[in-house]
């Protein structure tokens, strides 16, 4: 049987020793060592059979071609790592503290499948339809009657294949304890309720989920953006905390939303960065996300339709019924 290289699986070595951080960190090699270690031991029999783990070399160029995908790639790109990704996730729900790690790739996950569905609807000209057994969906477009123009969703490309996503898929398990809180938070920053389902895109509802970039809960907030939102990061890192973090997730956005005016907007600088955002709603002379959706990275293209199908369908409230964001 040929083994199959699993590249994430490394990044299990940081769940190790995230509670205490050693001062000085440990080198890159030292946690590719305790990566290797947390297999061995605890990787059971079958899945050592079907995978081995990654050498060094091999993490290495994986992880900078998933980081170029997710940030400058096409959707074409993105798709190619639905296999490896698959098989991480395999090995990382076999071992112990890798609930975090597993939560945020299997959010990605589901990008990357349907930034696969869609290269290859492309490829056929096939019409536009999901796969994996989600009923077919309209493109964004559809044609449309004279004088009546299209609703603000059929201008995210990509949100009716969302929407039919998401509307085959059952909420987390825990999100009928976890989201009036965090809506409670939203509300309290003046930021739309609804809103706060944009936490299942981020770590499917776990508030231990973490990235390997070093992003961390349940908004998935990176250390530097955590910091200038108030949140401590270290003992305790406060991004773990759901009512902390939904409230500077909510300022966030709340600061997004004023900026650029719109939440699609929004959504993409959350995910993309704010300055990209600007610069190519700059270049392109756009006022609204469909005029700069081609130009961003597969992640965000992916990420802006699929918040906006989720607070669709958990909290019933389209797209264009958001109330618009104070200027």
């Amino acid at each position: 049987m040929r083994l199959i290289p699993i590249p994430i699986v490394l990044a299990g070595a940081v769940s190790a020793v995230a509670q205490t951080p050693p001062p000085p960190a440990p080198a890159n090699d030292d946690l590719y060592q305790m990566g290797k270690q947390l297999f061995d031991q605890y990787a059971p029999a079958d899945v050592k059979q079907k995978y081995e783990f990654p050498t060094k070399g091999q993490f290495d160029e994986f992880a900078a071609r998933l980081e170029k995908a997710l940030d400058e790639g096409s959707l074409d790109d993105l798709a190619e790592y639905e296999s490896e990704a698959r098989a991480a996730l395999a090995v990382m729900r076999t071992m112990p503290d890798q609930a975090g790690l597993a939560d945020w790739l299997s959010a990605r996950l589901d990008e990357i499948e349907e930034a696969g569905d869609i290269a290859e609807a492309g490829r056929t000209k096939a019409a536009p339809e999901v796969r994996r057994g989600v009923p077919p969906s309209g493109g964004p477009g559809l044609a449309r009657p004279p004088g009546n123009p299209a609703p603000a969703a059929l201008r995210i490309p990509y949100y009716d294949r969302w929407l039919a996503r998401e509307q085959a898929s059952p909420e987390p398990s825990n999100a009928a304890e976890l989201m009036p809180r965090l809506r409670r938070d939203f509300a309290a920053e003046g930021v739309p309720p609804e809103i706060a389902w944009l936490a299942e895109a981020e770590s499917s509802l776990d508030s231990s989920a973490r990235s390997p970039s070093g992003a961390r809960g349940l908004f998935q907030l990176k250390p530097d953006t955590a910091r200038d939102l108030g949140l401590s990061t270290f003992l305790p890192d406060e991004r773990t905390d759901p009512d902390k973090s939904a409230h500077a997730a909510a300022r966030y956005l709340r600061g997004l939303g004023k900026q650029f005016g719109s939440w699609p907007l929004a959504f993409a600088a959350y995910n993309a960065g704010s300055g990209r955002v600007r610069r190519l709603l700059e270049e392109r002379h756009a006022n609204d996300y469909a005029g700069i959706a081609e130009a961003l990275p597969a992640g965000t293209r992916m990420y802006v339709p699929k918040v906006c199908a989720l607070i669709a369908v958990r909290a019933g409230v389209a797209p264009e019924k958001i109330q618009n964001p104070d200027r």
